[in-house]
């Protein structure tokens, strides 16, 4: 019987596939930690430009990105290169002028989820 400290011995490819599978998935998580990081910069710049609550700020992304189609981490990009000077693509900033009136209006629990 072997315990879980013990390594147990697997044939090369069983070993390989492991590794590329454990491989991937450290990837994948490093693009999710980036993209996170991502988003809340862009809910930051929200709360800062448009004085909404940090939760407001993640449903007004959130219903730009179902409205436009485009990834919500794409939607965070796109809002902080426009804080360093770059345009905002047009869909991006109807939806978002959009968003954030009703969210000033109060209208956040109206948002979809």
């Amino acid at each position: 019987m072997t315990t879980s400290r013990e390594q147990r011995t697997a044939p090369d490819g069983a070993q390989n596939v492991t590794v590329a599978r454990l491989e991937e998935e450290i990837t994948q998580l490093r693009q999710a930690v980036a993209g996170h990081a991502t988003v809340d910069q862009a809910i930051g710049v929200l709360a800062a430009v448009h004085r909404i609550p940090p939760a407001a700020g993640f449903a007004v992304l959130r219903e730009v990105s179902q409205h436009t189609n485009i990834k919500l981490h794409t939607v965070a990009e796109n809002l902080i290169a426009w804080t360093l000077g770059s345009p905002l693509p047009e869909p991006v900033g109807q939806a978002l002028d959009t968003a954030v009136q009703r969210a000033h209006r109060g209208h956040v629990h109206d948002l979809p989820e």
